[in-house]
């Protein structure tokens, strides 16, 4: 027998290799309730562990795999774990981690039409799908990204191009105090100053203020600067509050502004009666984040921006005559009305993103994602209802889109931030559960987000019954 060409292996290899792989995501799927949903080791040991000099010659893929196994996929947090309730969980799906291997298995670059007709038309019937859902008109458009971070980044490269015309050191973006970090962290990186990133008080709902918008708006005017971008919230990281959205759509009709909403974690509730509700008004943005690796249960990467008018999307990211490469002559001959994804975003090498979830919408259908959504309204409202039924509590945030928000009751306010700090470490170690703290009205409190459609109502309780233990312990401690 020849030998084989570099980089390859047999059929018999690949096969005994994929079954291996196959059975390891197999065990992890039907183990995962068994596991602690939080496991980290510290830099020192990690480097112990897993350092090693660059290899020159091979290691049986066994053996790597074995690594993966036994150090790698243990010490992790474990986002698609049922009881993981910090962050905001990616409770994932099989059939999307099989798209994920087709996709990576057949390497399809879906940068431009040309090389991926059929595969541009899927992620467009995706995009579709999800454009209609949140109430966009049909020459709406769109492109999945990495994430919101990358989708809040393009949507304010949009705004900027469409009401503005392009930089502007005058120029002035509006955000809630709730608004996630990723938001002044692009507008950062796009260029803007402090003074061109301003920061709006929210109410008392966590909503951002409409009346200290107002104000701030015509303080920016008087003062020269040009407002020309809103960023509103459809279910914030921090409570899931939902900004005015109809108010705030009004304000930006009257102002000549671009009126973003950042519904990373909350957009896809949309599909559910409840979450439509909540999210009234979200079709009368002219840009929409949305993260289908949250609520819509697809493993990592994957976030969406929807824009209302795709030529515009078009235009931010054009590639200018003189500045297009040589090597995409034949490409640029064959450009007519066809979708290039690289005239939609940043990226022109990029990988066929829609496949994992136009495979699960397709094998599951909308009425399953819904009952899967329905999940973590039910979880957050069970656990919120624990909590003020139990009397040691205070809800400061009430369940509003599958996010509860709760902290100890006592008189010393510095001692139960303490507290929080201390039960929070103590359920990372004992691993039953992943809950973690934010900061609200500036003092610390817990956070439940439980999202995974496989979480239930007794493991919500058995949690909450856990901090009440840990609360106790720590606050009698702290009285000795």
């Amino acid at each position: 027998m020849s030998a084989l060409p570099p980089l390859q292996l047999s059929r018999a290899e690949m096969q005994a290799l994929g079954e291996r792989a196959l059975g390891m995501v197999i065990d992890h799927a039907e183990r995962i309730r068994d596991l602690h949903a939080t496991q980290s080791i510290t830099r020192s040991e990690a480097r112990a562990r897993l350092d090693s000099p660059p290899p020159e010659t091979p290691t049986p893929v066994s053996e790597l795999l074995d690594l993966l196994e036994r150090e790698v996929f243990p010490n992790t947090f474990k986002a698609d774990h049922p009881r993981f309730y910090a962050f905001v969980p990616s409770p994932s799906n099989f059939v999307s981690a099989v798209g994920d291997f087709l996709m990576a298995g057949h390497n399809v670059f879906s940068g431009h039409w040309l090389a991926s007709s059929a595969a541009s038309q899927l992620e467009l019937s995706v995009l579709d799908w999800l454009q209609q859902a949140c109430g966009l008109p049909a020459d709406a458009g769109g492109i999945f990204v990495s994430g919101g971070s990358m989708a809040n980044l393009s949507a304010i490269v949009t705004a900027r191009e469409a009401r503005l015309g392009g930089h502007d050191p005058r120029a002035v973006v509006y955000a809630s105090d709730q608004t996630h970090s990723s938001m002044w962290k692009g507008l950062r990186v796009l260029g803007f100053s402090r003074d061109q990133r301003h920061a709006v008080a929210s109410d008392d709902a966590f909503r951002l203020d409409v009346h200290a918008l107002e104000t701030a708006i015509a303080a920016d005017r008087t003062a020269g600067r040009r407002p020309f971008c809103v960023v509103a919230n459809a279910g914030t990281t921090n409570t899931g509050a939902v900004d005015p959205l109809h108010a705030l759509a009004d304000l930006c009709a009257r102002e000549g502004l671009w009126l973003h909403v950042d519904g990373a974690y909350g957009a896809a509730s949309v599909l559910h009666p409840r979450g439509a509700a909540a999210l009234d008004g979200l079709a009368r943005a002219d840009s929409i984040t949305l993260d289908p690796h949250k609520w819509l249960f697809q493993p990592f990467e994957l976030g969406c921006l929807l824009v209302r008018d795709a030529r515009l999307l078009k235009h931010a990211f054009r590639v200018e005559e003189d500045d297009r490469a040589d090597y995409l002559a034949d490409v640029s001959r064959h450009i007519t009305d066809d979708v290039n994804f690289f005239e939609r975003g940043i990226q022109l090498t990029r990988s066929f993103k829609a496949l994992k979830l136009w495979l699960s919408l397709k094998a599951f259908g909308l009425a399953e994602f819904r009952r899967a959504i329905q999940v973590g309204f039910d979880l957050a409202d069970a656990a919120e209802a624990w909590v003020r039924a139990d009397g040691r509590w205070d809800v400061i945030a009430p369940s509003v889109l599958g996010i509860a928000c709760f902290r100890w009751r006592g008189d010393d306010a510095a001692a139960v931030d303490a507290l929080t700090a201390r039960v929070a470490d103590r359920m990372r170690t004992d691993g039953y559960a992943t809950v973690m703290s934010t900061m609200l009205k500036g003092r610390p409190a817990f956070r439940l987000c439980p999202i995974h459609p496989a979480a239930t109502v007794e493991e919500i309780h058995e949690t909450l019954r856990r901090l009440t233990r840990f609360c106790e312990e720590e606050a009698s401690a702290a009285a000795r």
